[in-house]
């Protein structure tokens, strides 16, 4: 915390943040809280550029239960902003990007000081040994491996880390943990272990500027790290269908994130686009709330492993509907999806199906928004690389979802990540 950030109590709130006549923001922050941790260094640094017309100030949340309800605060970390006492803009929670804070600063200030206060940004620059861009099981296991080798490593992910570990319901193959684990439990581990190995985390963080010919990253338009090694972890992320209404109603009856949703649907009739592992085992997930699941697949039998498929085969809330394919999300009453419509493959025969909500296992994608231009990518825009981990750009290494290869498992990308960093390691040494 520095000299421009002042913690108080629920009871210094009144006169602190209703009695001030200028601006004012307030963090409510928790122990033990991965995204609190992540805003904490970007609160201060932006406490320092708008501390002279913004009042800046932290609430321990869980020390203030009662002012935290009375004002509807649900979550940690969680930023509100005043101004004449008066609660103005958008509310800030979960993995707070600089940006979104500074966006929300600014909008407290006449143009003028905002146009004065971006011209004190000191932009900085760091160097590294490591720098490993993705923070999923791939990215965080090279981060042990070369923080280990006495490596100064920078870990950098656009969220909170543990990609898509981090919203899986169960994991069931990872060795060592006979019964099966939530994901969000082994990724909190994993980043632990990295972080008590010594990798320095940047979460949250957007990448504004990657060259990767010349190993440097630009983080928030501030930051630039170069770099002796990088390592590309991106992962991948749920492939779109492209089916007719989709994109708008994202969000609003369709989802791509069983563990982060399917809450929502207790008692309630949802249909699952896919039939391969993912989405087999979140529709197991599922059925924990809603009361009827239809799964629409386009093949004439499911591709999810056998063990999967016969849990799911025992499921009497899940009917299958095998060689159909969706043809649009609808909402006859304008707001959210209230049906599907889905295609028989063998007959062509269209029907509506009514249901509650949707979600959509349809494979992934490549996640190299900006990074993806000067490497050598497959058919499918997955990076190529050797045995090694090896891109085509020299120093530049490629681990976990985000390569070519034929399986995609939390085992592969670990073995991937440690690949990766083994490589680099004996390379920096010689």
């Amino acid at each position: 915390m520095t000299d421009h950030v002042r913690e108080i109590d629920a009871a210094q709130f009144d006169s602190e943040v209703l009695g001030r006549k200028g601006p004012v923001a307030v963090d409510f922050y928790s122990t033990e809280c991965p995204p609190c941790e992540a805003l904490a260094p970007k609160y201060d640094a932006l406490a320092e550029l708008y501390g002279k017309d913004v009042q800046f100030l932290k609430i321990y949340r869980q020390g203030s239960r009662a002012l935290s309800d009375a004002l509807a605060v649900k979550s940690s970390p969680t930023v509100l902003f005043f101004d004449g006492g008066q609660e103005v803009g958008a509310r800030l929670g979960g993995g707070i990007k600089r940006s979104e804070l500074a966006a929300q600063l600014d909008a407290l200030l006449p143009a003028e000081r905002v146009a004065a206060v971006h011209a004190t940004v000191q932009p900085t620059t760091t160097e590294c040994d490591v720098l490993i861009l993705g923070a999923g099981p791939a990215g965080i296991t090279a981060g042990i491996y070369s923080a280990q080798a006495k490596l100064r490593t920078i870990l950098v992910d656009v969220g909170l880390g543990g990609g898509n570990l981090a919203i899986t319901h169960q994991v069931s193959n990872f060795p060592g943990f006979p019964k099966p684990q939530p994901g969000y439990m082994l990724a909190h581990l994993m980043l632990e272990h990295a972080k008590a190995a010594g990798v320095e985390p940047r979460f949250a963080a957007e990448i504004t500027h990657a060259d990767l010919a010349q190993r440097a990253v630009e983080l928030d338009g501030v930051e630039t790290i170069h770099a002796k090694k990088i390592i590309v972890a991106t992962g991948s992320s749920p492939r779109p269908t492209g089916v007719a209404g989709e994109a708008e109603y994202k969000g609003r009856g369709i989802s791509y994130c069983a563990t982060c949703d399917a809450k929502y649907y207790e008692g309630k009739h949802v249909l699952v686009v896919g039939g391969g592992n993912s989405a087999v085992e979140e529709s197991l997930f599922i059925a924990k709330f809603a009361t009827k699941i239809t799964m629409v697949h386009q093949l004439d039998k499911l591709t999810a492993h056998q063990e999967a498929q016969e849990r799911l085969l025992a499921e009497p809330k899940i009917a299958l509907l095998l060689e159909h394919e969706p043809r649009a999300f609808l909402s006859h009453g304008g707001q959210v999806v209230d049906a599907v419509l889905v295609e028989d493959l063998r007959t062509g025969a269209r029907r509506e199906i009514a249901v509650d909500g949707a979600f959509v296992f349809a494979g992934m994608q490549p996640n190299l928004a900006g990074l993806g231009e000067t490497l050598d990518l497959d058919a499918w825009g997955y990076i190529q690389t050797d045995a090694e981990m090896h891109t085509n750009l020299p120093d530049v290494y490629a681990a976990g979802d985000v390569i070519s290869k034929r399986y995609r498992q939390m085992t592969t990308a670990v073995n991937d990540g440690t690949i990766a960093a083994m490589s680099l390691s004996k390379e920096i040494a010689a």
